[in-house]
């Protein structure tokens, strides 16, 4: 083909080209010209709608938009203890509750199942070996029909847990909620009434780290609320509120300024340090705490059992017993809030001189804890 011919070719090629973009052209400003038309119809409806249901006066529709300060306002924020209840409820709460495993590491360690499970091959090779010898051979074994798997460790842990966290320690908080003026002598039945001293341990520590964050966090906050008290507000009366922050300065000037007393012996009289009349346990500071944020009794019992819930959770996160998103269905499971209930519910009326352990064996969990050749919480 000559030269000329393929120059003819190109150029209808390109003819053919220039004449489909200018068609796309075409399509495109088609489409949108049916768009503003289709936007214009939806736009005449709406008007002929508000018409028809104004009388004749068209007016475009107004958006209703609710103003920040309805949302914001000064006095419903700190009048409402929402704030303080979620605050208390955070995992990031700096008790220290997650240090400790509340005798999970030592249920583990003293609960280990027997690996040995005796088979069909273990019965036949019996049966042969005996054939010859004139000892009668021994039934074959025959396995039962396969039984279900037993439970996870952890599902058999955690609602002894709950019920021996809420029987030691739940009826101490609510006393303590509902009278804070028997802050100092609750603290010293709680301190008297744990019989294990691994746990005493833990209750003090975490009561301790709780007082502080009261001392160096919560009181100025509290201040605050309490100066900007109006007429509507939801906080709990000046009167108890008074009786609770007398209840726990006194308690404070108690754990930090140990009497001094003189010990009288047969043959000598010399003076020693005791320890100081109060403990600094968790449960009724916990209580009186939660009261001067006037949560109520209810809301300051369901925050502190869950907050023992989540130590155990983590807990076994940690141990390898659980992932993390199982942790999580164990915290949403409707049986775990049934059995945080059910355990309020048990209490509720119990008094602190009945209060008593109600899983006696969890106590040697607990206590044999710092016996573990190993262990990767505190004791």
């Amino acid at each position: 083909m000559s030269s000329t011919g393929t120059h003819e070719l190109d150029q209808a090629a390109q003819l053919v080209e220039d004449e489909i973009s200018e068609l796309e052209a075409k399509l495109a400003q088609a489409k949108g010209r049916r768009q503003a038309l289709e936007i214009r119809t939806r736009s005449t409806n709406r008007q002929d709608k508000l018409r028809d249901r104004q009388g004749g006066h068209a007016q475009e529709p107004q958006l209703h938009v609710i103003p920040l300060s309805h949302f914001h306002s000064s006095a419903q924020s700190l009048n409402s203890p929402t704030h303080f209840l979620l605050l208390l409820a955070d995992s990031a709460l700096p008790l220290g509750s997650f240090a400790f495993s509340s005798g999970l590491e030592s249920f583990l360690a003293h609960n280990r199942l027997n690996p040995f499970t005796p088979s069909r091959a273990l019965g036949q090779k019996l049966a042969a070996a005996s054939s010859s010898s004139l000892v009668p051979p021994p039934a074959v074994y025959q396995p039962a029909s396969p039984l279900p798997p037993p439970p996870a460790p952890f599902d058999l842990f955690l609602p002894i847990s709950i019920a021996s966290y809420a029987s030691t320690t739940l009826p101490f908080l609510l006393t303590a909620h509902r009278d804070p003026s028997r802050l100092v002598e609750l603290d010293d039945a709680l301190d008297a009434a744990i019989m294990c001293t691994v746990g005493k341990r833990a209750s003090v520590a975490q009561g301790r780290a709780l007082l502080g964050l009261w001392e160096r966090s919560f009181a100025s906050s509290h201040a605050e609320i309490a100066a900007s008290r109006t007429p509507t507000s939801t906080l709990s009366p000046p009167s108890q509120t008074a009786s609770a922050l007398d209840s726990l300065q006194t308690y404070t000037s108690l754990l930090r300024s140990p009497q001094q007393s003189q010990r009288t012996s047969t043959s000598i009289s010399s003076s020693s340090n005791l320890p100081p009349p109060v403990s600094a346990h968790l449960a009724p500071l916990f209580g009186l705490i939660a009261l001067l944020f006037n949560l109520t009794l209810h809301q300051t019992a369901y925050i502190y059992m869950l907050g023992h819930v989540k130590a155990l959770v983590s807990a076994a996160v940690r141990a390898n017993l659980i992932g993390p998103y199982a942790a999580q269905k164990v915290l949403a499971a409707s049986s775990t809030q049934s059995m945080i209930a059910a355990a309020i519910e048990r209490e509720w009326e119990t008094l602190p001189e009945e209060a008593g352990q109600c899983v006696p064996v969890m106590d040697l969990w607990v206590g044999r804890h710092e016996m573990l050749y190993s262990r990767i919480f505190n004791s």
